[in-house]
């Protein structure tokens, strides 16, 4: 007796053993996510604590503080397959976030505080970046660390980093190196600049002084905590400025996103090592700048704008602990001190060229 078995459909097989790979790979993908929500959760509850509000960290420099102490602990611990997921806070959510960021903004900010504060940023921004771009060719730094150091320093500090890394494509730990050197000398700048004022050394009027701090201090954090510190005057217009300086990273970042292009073209190696030389426009660069103009006609409630700001920080936290999850000890070791030396001089250019142009250039524009 012969049973008539269904015969056997070898296509149909390789379909089904896709599909369940497909889902192992995503479910693999969500545990790294879910990994990267769950330290940034602890960040958000650390930078509530009063000592770190004190020192006005934010818990974007806590998740990749978190994500780096991880790194060189328990990072070897991790499943490979959930690496997907960590990349993808790194580089998807980074994006969204600061597609996001453009609510913290709008452009009725720009007529507030007038021309000055324009073309103070203007300079400030293109000076600080081919500073540092001039700076790291004589360290003979890598390049990548270089621009990134730069574009921190220049415009906003770790977000400009997180953003520029996109149009860059450079390693994580690079990124991870550069936003260590923003905080650094922002968190200096943010007590030395009210110790300074307060003694005289800075003798400027309470607008000169937010133009001042508001166009050459780092984080956006960082400059609430020093304008705070220097009183109410200060701090309005020192944000506003600030602000200004956000809005500049968007043709910086076209800029360097037609840069890499170049290079690759002329550069076979490089092409080799991040793709093809062609210009993939940084679309969430754009979208960050509609999003600015969206918001710019105060159609949304201001809880509801409240809230998106609180859900970009937190999307913003997971890209920065994601980044630091990627940076162990020997990636800080290969980098070495010039990132430091660079992020130091620049440091010094912001202090010193930022104060000329506050106390005699902003007088003149008026």
């Amino acid at each position: 007796m012969f049973i008539n078995s269904p015969p056997f459909d070898g296509g149909e097989f390789c379909l089904k053993h896709k599909l369940m790979n497909i889902s192992e790979s995503r479910s693999s993908m969500l545990h790294g996510v879910l990994l990267m929500v769950l330290f940034s959760c602890a960040a958000f509850y650390i930078g509530e604590m009063e000592w770190v509000r004190a020192m006005s960290f934010s818990p974007m420099i806590v998740g990749i503080i978190l994500g780096m102490l991880y790194a060189n602990s328990l990072r070897n611990n991790l499943p490979e397959t959930w690496v997907p997921g960590i990349q993808f806070c790194s580089k998807r959510v980074l994006r969204f976030g600061i597609i996001l960021y453009g609510f913290r903004l709008t452009f009725q900010d720009i007529t507030a505080v007038g021309l000055p504060a324009i073309i103070i940023d203007a300079i400030v921004v293109v000076g600080t970046i081919l500073l540092g771009v001039f700076v790291g060719k004589l360290l003979k730094m890598d390049r990548g660390i270089a621009l990134l150091t730069s574009v921190g320093s220049a415009i906003c500090g770790a977000a400009a980093v997180l953003g520029a890394e996109s149009a860059l494509r450079v390693k994580p730990y690079k990124t991870a190196v550069s936003v260590a050197t923003v905080v650094i000398f922002g968190t200096t700048a943010m007590f030395l600049y009210p110790a300074l004022y307060r003694a005289g050394v800075f003798d400027l009027d309470p607008q000169a002084m937010g133009i001042f701090a508001g166009s050459t201090v780092h984080e956006v954090a960082h400059v609430v905590g020093a304008g705070n510190a220097m009183g109410p005057e200060v701090s309005s217009c020192a944000i506003i400025v600030k602000m200004i300086r956000v809005m500049m990273l968007v043709p910086v970042l076209l800029y360097l996103t037609w840069d890499v292009a170049r290079q690759m073209r002329s550069n076979p190696s490089m092409a080799a090592e991040g793709g093809k030389g062609k210009i993939n426009i940084p679309w969430f660069a754009i979208l960050f700048l509609v999003v600015i103009c969206f918001n710019s006609f105060d159609l949304l409630p201001k809880s509801l704008v409240d809230f998106i700001n609180t859900f970009d920080t937190f999307l913003l936290t997971m890209a920065m602990t994601a980044l630091g999850a990627e940076t162990s000890i020997e990636k800080f070791k290969k980098a070495g001190a010039k990132p430091f030396i660079l992020a130091a001089v620049l440091f010094v250019w912001l202090i010193g060229g930022g104060y000329v142009m506050a106390k005699y250039l902003v007088p003149v524009i008026n």
